[in-house]
Parts: structure tokens; sequence; C-alpha cells
């Protein structure tokens, strides 16, 4: 156990120095600074409507904490642009235009999330206006309410009188004090369970948002020590030093959640640890086994009326990561063999007894719409042995569909009918 958790530590510092995650947070902290103000906008009429508008600001105070006395001014001057856009801007057309910049933030924070879960395809328009204003919509009234019920819960009669035991005082003060990180450890378990655009369980998104939530706490801390000793190095900027510190604070925020997304994905997906966000390159014979696995794992469920296998559940039952498993199906997609839903799962493109081995094989083998070279110009010998391979595969597999591999009825191997042979004359 000591050895694979220093093994999962590698892994996260490694991805974190080498896989771009700097820049993608880097890029955040732009997206960030464009949208904030239309986004806050939007979730201050939000709550506005069920009254609860005014716990906005201690929200917003809490995040911007790490940076002391700045931090309060700052606060300020968000809640007097965002009364600002309320007043002028929220109707009509700006109203469009405030949505717009809410889901496009949106979508930039679950591309980064795409990319650190190995995900190729984004949601769909649809998906995207449709999930992201449920998250927008529902999470700050939700968030909201939960603060609202434990001040309430504080002040009712039964506690106070309870309160007045050492013993459940203690207790109740505890519970004060840990509710704000269990609701930072809650809101990143959501981040995680939702945003990426492929199937995560609530476990790995647990141990990513504790992981992540206990990170943005202690590094909280750790910044608000580093503005109060660096006053007077900061004083040289005047009053750009609130922009500045504010700008690590929202770069240190947006990393630790990436980190935080990167600790669930290797909690799910614990193959991808050796690998990383190296470069795959696969033979020709585990790029044919790839394809008649995902065509056999697909044609299973089609004809039993099960639900559909996604890439990451056709990955994981070969014992293979996602990243090896997808070059793969982009071939058998652009083949028109198999076809990709938005939910990412996998359907025979036409009826699997019509779909013939040698189609597969060929899909990997020969060049596709995604391909931007030919196969050169190669001597004349070279094109006869490859002649030749084509025909050899297309006697042994011409007649074989996919029901016929799901069946067992395929051609043995070479070996396999030597050995049977040999056991007769035997």
């Amino acid at each position: 156990m000591l050895v694979r958790a220093i093994r999962f530590l590698y892994a996260i510092i490694r991805d974190v120095i080498s896989g771009n995650f700097t820049l993608r947070a880097a890029g955040l902290v732009y997206v960030t600074i464009l949208s904030v103000v239309p986004m806050l906008a939007i979730v201050f009429s939000i709550l506005k409507g069920f009254g609860v508008h005014r716990e906005l600001e201690p929200l917003l105070y809490n995040f911007l904490a790490p940076l002391g006395e700045k931090g309060a001014e700052l606060t300020e001057q968000v809640i007097g642009f965002v009364d600002n856009v309320q007043g002028n801007v929220l109707a009509g057309a700006g109203l469009i235009l405030l949505f717009f910049t809410t889901i496009s933030m949106a979508q930039k924070v679950e591309d980064s999330f795409n990319f650190v879960w190995r995900v190729d395809q984004s949601r769909s328009i649809a998906q995207r206006i449709t999930e992201y204003l449920s998250l927008i919509l529902i999470v700050p009234v939700v968030m909201v309410t939960a603060i609202a019920l434990l001040a309430s819960f504080r002040s009712t009669a039964i506690v106070q009188e309870l309160e007045s035991f050492e013993a459940v005082s203690e207790t109740v003060l505890l519970i004060g004090q840990l509710a704000p990180y269990g609701l930072v450890v809650l809101l990143f378990t959501v981040a995680y369970w939702f945003l990426p655009n492929t199937r995560v369980r609530f476990f790995p998104a647990l141990m990513g948002g504790v992981a992540g939530g206990s990170l943005w706490v202690s590094a909280g801390s750790l910044f608000t020590a580093f503005v109060v000793t660096s006053t007077r190095t900061l004083s040289i900027y005047a009053t750009f030093a609130i922009v500045i510190m504010a700008l690590i604070w929202l770069y240190l925020s947006w990393l630790i959640l990436l980190v935080g997304a990167l600790v669930s994905f290797y909690v799910q997906n614990p193959q991808h640890l050796r690998l990383g966000y190296r470069p795959v390159s696969l033979g020709s014979r585990q790029r044919e086994q790839t394809a008649l696995g995902l065509m056999l794992a697909a044609a299973k469920a089609f004809r039993e009326g099960a639900p559909q296998p996604t890439i990451g559940d056709a990955a994981e039952s070969a014992g293979l990561p996602t990243l090896v498993v997808l070059p793969v199906l982009q071939r058998l997609v652009a083949a028109n063999l198999l076809n990709r839903t938005g939910k990412d799962q996998l359907y025979p493109q036409r009826d699997p007894a019509t779909i013939r081995l040698i189609d597969v094989i060929n899909a990997v083998r020969d060049p596709q719409v995604i391909d931007i070279f030919t196969l050169g110009q190669w001597p004349m010998v070279v094109h006869g042995v490859s002649n030749g391979i084509d025909d050899a595969l297309d006697a042994e597999l011409g007649d074989l569909n996919v029901y016929d591999l799901l069946d067992g009825e395929a051609v043995p191997t070479k070996s396999n009918a030597d050995g049977e042979d040999n056991s007769a004359a035997g």
C-alpha cells in the first residue's frame, strides 16, 4: 500500500509538471476575469428570487478571505459591478449575452476537466444549455440554503438549551467549524462528478473532492500568511496589488481544482498511473485485437438488449487505458462500423450480421477520412506483399461476420489447428 501511495503521488506530481495543467489554470483565470461579473449577476438574480440574495456577499468574501483586507475591498467592488449589471443590462438582449458568457465559461471548465479525464468529445450544444443552466440555477440555491439552515439550526431554542452542557457545546462548536470545509468538499465533489463528459463514479469524485477541498483550504491559510508577510513588497505595486493578489489566488484555486480532478481520475482509472499523458504507440496486432474487441462488446449488448457499453467500459473490461482504445475507436467510427453517441455509448452502425470481420480488420489497416497521407509510392514488390496479405485475410475471414465471432464460430488460428491435427495423429 505504501508503494501504491508513492506511485499515486508521483503520478500526480509528474502530470501537473508536464501535463499542461499550469497553462490550463492560467487560461481559466483569464476566462474567470471575463465571466465572473455576468455569472454573479445571474446567480444574484436567482438568489433574489428566493429571497436569500444577501448571502452572496459572505460567500464571495469567504472565497477571497485569503487576500486579507484587500479581499473585503475586492468583494465590495465586485458586488458593486454586479449591482450595476443588475440595473442596466439584465433584460432582453443583455440577459441573453449574460447567459451566453456564463455558459461559455462553464464550457471552458468542462474542456479542462475533459483533458484531465482523457475525454475527446465535449457535450452537445443542447446538453450544454440544459445541464449548465441546471447547475448554475441549482447549486447556488442549495449552498445558500444549506448555510441558512446551519445558521438557523444554531439559533433554535432546543440547540441553545443543549449548548448549556459543555460536551454538547463543544460538539456544536466543532460542527460549526467543520461545516464550511464540508461544503467546500461537497462543492468540489459535485464538480468532479458532474463536469467531465464521462461517467464518474461517486467514490472517485468524493476522493477528489476531499483531496481538492483539503488542499484548497490549506493553500488558503498559506496564502493568507504570504499576504500578511509580503505587505511591504506588495506596496510597491500600490493600487495594482489587490489585482495581482487576486490573480495569483485565482490561479492557485483553478490549479488545485484540476489537481483534485486528476486525483479522482486516477482513483477510478489506476491503469493510467504508469502511462500518464505520454503518447501511445500501438502495434498492428494490438489495433486489430482492440477493433475486434470493441465490435464484439457493442454487438453483444445490441443483440441481448442490454445497455450499450461506453468506451470507458470497453477499455476497463480489457484492462487497457482509454488512450489506447480511443484511436482505434475513431477509425471504426470513420469506417461507418461503430456509432458513438453523445454519452460515449457504442452502437453498431448497422446490423452486426452484415459487418464482416475483414471489414473490421481493414478499418484499422486501410486509410480513413481521419488520415492525412496516402499509402505512398512504394516499389511494386512491396505492394505485391501487401496484396498477398490482403488475399490471405480475405480467404480466412471473408465469410465471417461479427455475430460469428460472438458465437465462437471464427476460424481457429493456424497454431490451434496444427495442435488439433497433431493431437489427432497421436
